[in-house]
């Protein structure tokens, strides 16, 4: 399941889609929004993404983790939009037979996702603003 939506995320319902009864092993990830970077006081942050691309950016990584790792389910959900602090930005649940495997392709689908997948994120500071490039 690949999921770019403006509604809040439902962690469940993102773990559920992952499940296998295959599977020893569902991880996840899950990224909220922080109230500081560095120094300076986050206000809110503001995700665009061109949706047809993503999603096959999206699969394109799903397809390097499976050549890598023996995925028994995985999901991904990322929130476009206007986000404050505390709010889910994006899920990444991955299952497979044994957790080693669910750890390392759940993080390599999220680290993935941040520096390929055409989402932008701007930051809303007190006094400012600033668009983000990935942190790989």
């Amino acid at each position: 399941m690949i999921e770019i939506t403006q509604n809040p995320i439902d962690i469940q319902y993102v773990i559920k889609s992952a499940e296998s009864s295959e599977a020893g092993a569902v991880d996840v990830f899950i990224g909220t929004v922080r109230s500081k970077t560095g120094n300076r006081k986050v206000i809110r942050l503001e995700y665009e993404a061109y949706e047809p691309m993503a999603v096959l950016e999206i699969k394109k990584i799903i397809e390097l983790a499976e050549d890598k790792w023996k995925l028994e389910g995985w999901a991904v959900s990322h929130r476009v939009g206007t986000l404050n602090i505390g709010d889910v930005a994006v899920v990444v649940a991955v299952s497979t037979a044994h957790r080693k495997e669910s750890f390392d392709a759940c993080q390599f689908i999220i680290d993935s996702l941040k520096q390929t997948v055409p989402i932008w994120k701007k930051e809303v500071f007190e006094g400012g603003e600033e668009w983000v490039s990935a942190h790989p």
